[in-house]
């Protein structure tokens, strides 16, 4: 019997509309905090922080409504918005050079990143067989990963060699040319069932439970993407490069990889594993006077949180009708997005008076603890029928 088919025009398009979006993203993120540092603002270090807040607050806060406003305008009018506000802000950071402009386009853009990982999520999960939903949520997070791995440090190195304007406008140019994908999308998904909203969400077991352990993980990639290059011996550089490049590789692999298997077995039985090679590597990566060290923990990080990624994200979209699949998404990039967060703040606070030895292996010991609720959670699997399960 022929397996369903996985890629069609729809799914393409939304390929190539969350390329650009995450381009512009990735391109710009580090990029923004080295800009308000520069002598065009010159805010300090303090002002680069609030810059990376104010883009991650908003778009922590606006993951929440978001499910709410696709039920309304639908995927093709939310996702046309969500580039716009990637890339016209953009433009306007060309000719920004107070503090307060900068916060204000980070705010904006944090909206249209709110959108864009919200819809195109659960619009890739309504789009593919539900046989193959792990396949093809690995699949996508190829296409969001990808950006990450590549733009992020091709922005560093396009602002030092052309400037800053240069990459605010290539920034702007990646998320309003794939603009021409979106008339190709569907407006709506079809359902009978009545919509799942975040409050209901989040009383099902279902789907908080694996959010909150993804979260953990999350934090720990939070934790690394923050501290790895201050933790290594100083004139070390290079060698946080190579660590973090492997790390952020063999996190679309895990994802795509988990996929794959979460398909043919459960979502479920990977969290574990997930969750106990994310925290062998922040463990082995406490070693961080030993390069090998370094490079094997952040290569088990990187891979334990990629299988999490789609181990959570496919057991909360099973738990879910149609209906429920942005909630779902919210959620699960709450989780992300909140890890991430907690767990450079967390870990800062707690290195100050540790060191960073022990706060990686501290961090490793934390995310243990998620164990028992991984049990549980991979005992559950796959939920046969579709619905929420509370």
């Amino acid at each position: 019997m022929a397996r369903p088919t996985l890629i069609t025009t729809p799914v393409l398009l939304l390929f190539v509309a969350t390329f650009g979006a995450m381009t512009s993203f990735f391109l710009l993120l580090s990029v923004v905090p080295q800009y308000v540092t520069s002598a065009g603002v010159g805010a300090g270090d303090v002002g680069a922080g609030l810059a990376t807040g104010a883009l991650m607050l908003s778009t922590v806060v606006f993951e929440l409504v978001t499910p709410r406003l696709i039920a309304r305008a639908g995927y093709r009018v939310m996702l046309a918005a969500g580039l716009l506000l990637l890339g016209v802000p953009s433009l306007a950071l060309t000719s920004a050079t107070s503090l307060s402009a900068v916060l204000a386009v980070c705010v904006v853009r944090g909206v249209g990143v709110a959108i864009f990982v919200v819809g195109g999520a659960s619009l890739m999960a309504s789009l593919v067989p539900a046989e193959r939903r792990g396949e093809g949520l690995g699949l996508y997070g190829i296409v969001v990963g990808g950006p990450a791995v590549a733009a992020l440090p091709a922005g560093v190195w396009l602002a030092e060699k052309v400037g800053y304007p240069l990459v605010f406008i290539v920034g702007a140019v990646s998320a309003l040319a794939v603009l021409v994908a979106v008339p190709g999308l569907p407006g709506r998904v079809t359902t009978e069932d009545a919509p799942v909203g975040v409050v209901a969400g989040l009383r099902s077991a279902a789907l908080v439970r694996p959010a909150l352990i993804f979260a953990l993980t999350s934090m720990a990639t939070g934790v690394v993407v923050t501290f790895l290059p201050l933790a290594v011996p100083v004139g070390s550089g290079a060698l946080a490069s190579l660590a973090l490049l492997a790390q952020a590789v063999t996190t679309t692999v895990g994802r795509w990889y988990a996929g794959l298997h979460g398909d043919r077995h459960g979502a479920g039985v990977l969290l574990i594993p997930g969750v106990l090679l994310a925290a062998a590597g922040m463990l082995t990566a406490a070693l961080v006077t030993s390069p090998a060290a370094v490079v094997v923990g952040m290569v088990l990080v990187g891979a334990g949180f990629g299988v999490a990624q789609n181990a959570s994200l496919t057991m909360m979209f099973d738990a879910v009708p149609p209906s429920g699949y942005d909630t779902a998404s919210a959620l699960w990039n709450l989780a992300y997005d909140g890890g991430l967060g907690l767990g450079g703040v967390a870990f800062g606070v707690l290195a100050a008076r540790t060191g960073y030895p022990v706060a990686f292996a501290a961090t490793a010991a934390l995310m243990l603890v998620a164990l028992a609720p991984v049990y549980r959670a991979s005992l559950t699997g796959r939920t046969p029928n579709g619905r929420l399960q509370r």
